[in-house]
């Protein structure tokens, strides 16, 4: 593996943004996680994190558009079921009244994908230059990669730091070479967090580089419908491997390039969230957000 320039979190541009919209979140989410059965008001919340309420509401608003209470209830175990058994039908009726063919198009609507081949895999990315740079985002300090196919990676760094979210990165593909090239990732940074850039006729290319079965675990992530879920083992029974759903979860969570391709829409058989590469409180936040974008 080949990094060039040699990254320097010191010399870095800080692209962090106004404000801790995100930050704030986090900790209302933590919070719920752990008190939910009390059902907590917008004051109980304040006094446990330290801000005061109507601050909390005006946060909430701004970054999802749902309360915190209308968070939480998106993002329970018992929604997650629901979803999960009899009530698909309003988000198929929904996605009918839009016009789509099914629950399905919701996501190619900004998504369109291609495989690496087995070969080019077996190289750990010999020959392949990656481009990578650091945005803002909705859910915390991205790190995007992308090759001159498309988008190959995104990660998540604020917890760990910019330094060992680059280095979980790229030793999936240790013998590619990487560039640090803001201005080339920019565009992809402006579009993938902004539902109103989520058009058919300019779909978001993405390239998938992993073995075929990680692959084909990626591609089952991509048919799964903003505001659904899907279980492993349905995820496994679609990929024609019915017993395979522990390796369908490693492959889950391999997935290089979060919330575009939607693991976190993966979840066990009960409806419980289960874990996420890179922090549960983060793949609520996604899901809650999401859900506010219906």
């Amino acid at each position: 593996m080949t990094i060039a320039p040699h990254f320097d979190s010191a010399s870095a541009i800080d692209v962090t943004p106004e404000g801790d919209d995100y930050a704030t979140v986090c900790s209302v989410i933590a919070h719920l996680t752990d008190h939910y059965r009390a059902q907590p008001t917008l004051e109980d919340i304040g006094r446990a994190i330290g801000r005061d309420p109507q601050e909390l509401q005006k946060t909430f608003t701004r970054w999802a558009g749902l309360s915190p209470k209308a968070f939480l209830q998106a993002v329970t175990l018992d929604h997650a079921k629901r979803l999960l058994g009899r009530e698909r039908l309003p988000l198929l009726e929904a996605s009918l009244e839009l016009g789509l063919s099914g629950p399905g198009r919701l996501h190619d609507l900004f998504v369109t994908h291609e495989a690496m081949s087995p070969g080019e895999w077996k190289t750990q990315g010999r020959g392949l230059e990656i481009r990578y740079g650091f945005f803002p985002s909705q859910f915390g300090r991205t790190l995007l990669m992308a090759t001159d196919r498309g988008l190959c990676g995104l990660g998540f760094s604020d917890a760990a730091g910019d330094e060992a979210a680059l280095l979980d990165m790229t030793q999936r593909w240790p013998e590619a070479h990487f560039v640090a090239d803001q201005q080339a990732l920019a565009p992809y940074a402006a579009r993938i967090f902004d539902p109103a850039r989520w058009r058919a006729e300019e779909p978001l290319r993405v390239v998938l580089i992993g073995t075929d079965f990680q692959v084909r675990v990626w591609e089952q992530l991509l048919d799964i419908p903003l505001g659904g879920l899907s279980t492993y083992s349905d995820i496994a029974c679609k990929i024609g491997a019915p017993k395979a759903s522990r390796a369908v979860g490693a492959a889950v969570g391999r997935n290089p390039v979060s919330f575009v391709v939607p693991c976190h829409r993966a979840i066990g058989k009960s409806g419980a969230l289960t874990g996420y590469h890179w922090g549960l409180t983060r793949k609520r936040a996604m899901l809650g957000w999401e859900a506010a974008q219906l």
